[in-house]
């Protein structure tokens, strides 16, 4: 192994509505999307999405007839979570995905491993973790 440190380049997802799931990142979470991505022979479509002062980009991807996951609590996946920075952004935030309609899944609340977060049922069947 070289001596280059290690780094997440990029996490992959499915989503069933791939323009709305773009448009959610970046309105509430400042993404930027690059150009779309279409594979026709394998009916796939995708974007990358990078992310003001992250290094981690976030590819989302749809192919007709994806099947939802049986349970929010089953093997692979389970959130994405996000910095904010603050306690505060966490709250209005929050508070903005509520009033539009979101579903908050849990908090805004510190947890027992001394987080301060809240959880909300996103576009496509992801769920993302915001927190400080």
């Amino acid at each position: 192994m070289s001596s280059t440190p290690l780094c997440i380049e990029h996490v992959a997802l499915y989503t069933v509505d791939l323009e709305a799931t773009r448009d959610f990142f970046e309105r509430y979470f400042h993404a930027t999307a690059g150009p779309l991505y279409h594979n026709p022979t394998k009916q796939f479509r995708s974007y990358f999405l990078t992310f003001p002062g992250g290094s981690a980009r976030l590819e989302i991807m749809t192919r007709p007839a994806l099947l939802p996951s049986a349970t929010a609590d089953s093997l692979g996946y389970a959130h994405i979570a996000l910095s904010v920075g603050s306690p505060a952004e966490v709250d209005a935030l929050t508070d903005r995905l509520r009033h539009d309609g979101y579903a908050v899944l849990s908090g805004p609340r510190t947890t027992g491993d001394g987080y301060y977060e809240s959880v909300v049922a996103a576009v496509g069947g992801l769920t993302i973790e915001i927190t400080v």
